[in-house]
């Protein structure tokens, strides 16, 4: 994949839009969340609370700590990436398997990566915004969706996109910002609340007119559960959850794939 502006962090977040979690913790991320809703209500706090007497920042690298040790997690949401609306529902494990759906604008797909090969199946939308985005001539475009409509592409390593999957797919490449703690100042405690039913601490950070808020878990292990932008051009929300769970991948069967060596070597996958 290629883009005209940055183009290997756009092919990142194009692939899966999934570089998230340090959004708030390491500071503001190239994309965030949007269509936020305001975060639940403000729950008790465990007793004893266990981040009592911890400075925000030291809550911060606790909650970096956990996530990155995961084993595996989901992440769920709606992004922003210069100019274009992208979902994405995401379970991805240490072991480089992954699996869930990208939205891109109108678009859908379904990724899922297993054994250091990569599939993808997306509908018309999908295909088309992203190969137009990419600046695919559009006499390149209709070939290419008839060859991949309603098949899975099949994406090997060394193969063009293949790089940059294989990082979307790798759980450490994903949470590598989260080591970097040079913006954690000007962090404040907000007020407690509930994720999904979790209790949360909320760490705060503002920044002009755009507030980012992370809630990190008190019970367990204080894995990031949430982060949520408000204000600013890209306010919105992600969630992580599902942390340690078995993230178990179909391949999908031969005769619905499509290898990519099948496209021009020059289109991008």
């Amino acid at each position: 994949m290629t883009s005209h502006r940055n183009p290997r962090h756009h092919r990142k977040l194009r692939a899966a839009a999934v570089v998230c979690a340090a959004v708030a913790v390491a500071g503001p991320a190239p994309a965030a969340a949007w269509a936020a809703t305001a975060p639940q209500g403000p729950a008790a706090a465990p007793t004893p609370d266990p981040f009592d007497g911890l400075t925000p920042a030291a809550i911060a690298d606790r909650a970096v700590d956990a996530t990155r040790s995961a084993d595996s997690l989901r992440m769920t949401g709606e992004v922003v990436s210069e100019g274009q609306d992208l979902a994405v529902d995401f379970s991805v494990d240490d072991r480089g398997s992954c699996q869930g759906r990208i939205g891109v604008d109108d678009g859908r797909a379904e990724l899922r990566r297993v054994d250091a090969i990569t599939y993808m199946k997306g509908d018309e939308s999908f295909w088309r915004t992203s190969m137009t985005a990419q600046g695919v001539p559009e006499n390149q475009i209709a070939p290419v969706i008839e060859l991949v409509e309603g098949r899975w592409l099949k994406i090997a390593p060394g193969q063009a996109g293949s790089g940059d999957l294989s990082e979307v797919c790798d759980l450490d490449s994903l949470l590598d910002d989260l080591g970097e703690d040079e913006d954690r100042q000007g962090l404040t405690r907000g007020p407690d609340r509930e994720v999904d039913g979790t209790p949360v601490a909320t760490l705060v950070k503002k920044d002009g007119d755009e507030t980012t808020t992370v809630s990190v878990a008190q019970e367990g292990e204080p894995y990031i559960r949430e982060v949520v932008r408000t204000g600013g051009d890209e306010p919105g929300r992600m969630t992580l959850s599902d942390f340690d769970r078995p993230v178990k991948v179909a391949v999908p069967p031969a005769d619905e794939t499509v290898d990519l060596s099948r496209l021009d070597p020059g289109t991008p996958a």
